[in-house]
């Protein structure tokens, strides 16, 4: 089954195109990213949908213990990537609210503009590219 990920998901969507002296982070703007995160969501959904109907169908009580361990392994391939799904709709959620707070699309670290083409990227961005990169470095430093 297909991960959705924010570069698939973007094929479905034109770039948004800014007019010049336009305010950031305009209706039509925030339009744009509601739209990206709900349909992102509503996928992620159709794909837990379809995991549980596989997983339904699939089930079957294998004699031979190789043929059981081995879709075991599928089975819980599958369900971590569900989780990983799980945590994700969460943040869209969340980055759905912040659009509602009229709070999307700055910087949770400085303030400043996260940018429309970082933001159609990563449509759940919380930090612009500077402060992002120092979050890796400074983690990178505490992990190594």
């Amino acid at each position: 089954m297909p991960k959705m990920n924010p570069e698939s998901l973007m094929k479905d969507f034109e770039p948004y195109v800014s007019v010049a002296g336009e305010e950031y982070m305009n209706e039509k703007q925030l339009a744009h990213f509601r739209s990206i995160l709900v349909n992102w969501k509503q996928n992620l959904m159709e794909e837990v949908d379809r995991t549980v109907h596989h997983l339904k169908e699939e089930a079957v009580n294998y004699a031979d213990p190789n043929d059981r361990a081995s879709q075991e392994e599928e089975f819980s391939l599958e369900l971590r990537a569900r989780d990983r799904e799980r945590k994700l709709v969460k943040k869209i959620n969340q980055t759905i609210e912040r659009i509602d707070d009229d709070d999307y699309g700055f910087c949770d670290e400085c303030g400043i503009e996260i940018g429309i083409r970082r933001l159609e990227a990563r449509p759940t961005a919380t930090m612009c590219i500077d402060c992002k990169t120092l979050a890796e470095m400074k983690e990178k430093q505490v992990g190594g």
